[in-house]
């Protein structure tokens, strides 16, 4: 088996070795549960000890060990699809870069041309979310997200995808709009 990036980090912030996390899991008859059930067995654990956002890390443990016995592969969600992200820094603030992306989706030919109904914007102090879904099933949500210099980075991200090679090139083509996309934000 490949190491599973999602562990360093899961044993740093649960203070619990993933070989004990093995333990607990089969405890629990974690390979009989469906996700929900051992996410919802995992909060409990990790609500009990203090943990900051123990539904955050229940999730992350769950996903890890759904990948680890082989019922899903990286990147898959727990309905068979496969989800991908692409994000990025940039210089504007929060409110300026979806404006700015907003524009841009519009005029984009190949972002346009993906768009079942118009785009939903909608937000809060901590992020601004465009969505919308598209002609072939997907949905895209691309998020403005505040960082604390007073800039955001942007979050694009497709779901419903069907198969790891269709996550591949979405994966390339999000990397690839979301350069025009920065190419085209520092040009004006």
């Amino acid at each position: 088996m490949a190491t599973n990036a999602r562990i360093k980090p899961i044993e740093t912030a649960t203070s619990r070795r993933w070989d004990d996390w093995l333990t607990f899991l089969a405890g629990i008859g974690a390979a009989d549960l469906d996700h929900r059930a051992i996410a919802a067995r995992v909060h409990e654990e990790l609500d009990a000890t203090g943990i900051d956002s123990p539904g955050w890390w229940a999730q992350s443990v769950t996903v890890a060990y759904e990948q680890h016995i082989g019922r899903r592969l990286p990147g898959q969600r727990s309905d068979g699809t496969f989800e991908v992200s692409v994000s990025r820094s940039t210089r504007l603030g929060m409110a300026a870069l979806m404006d700015a992306w907003t524009g841009f989706a519009a005029a984009d030919p190949h972002t346009a041309g993906l768009l079942a109904a118009p785009p939903r914007v909608s937000g809060t102090e901590r992020r601004i979310t465009w969505r919308v879904k598209t002609l072939h099933g997907t949905a895209i949500v691309v998020t403005s997200e505040p960082k604390t210099n007073g800039t955001a980075s942007l979050v694009a991200t497709e779901t419903g995808l069907p198969s790891p090679e269709s996550a591949a090139e979405a994966r390339q083509t999000w990397t690839d709009t979301v350069t025009r996309f920065l190419e085209s934000a520092a040009a004006r």
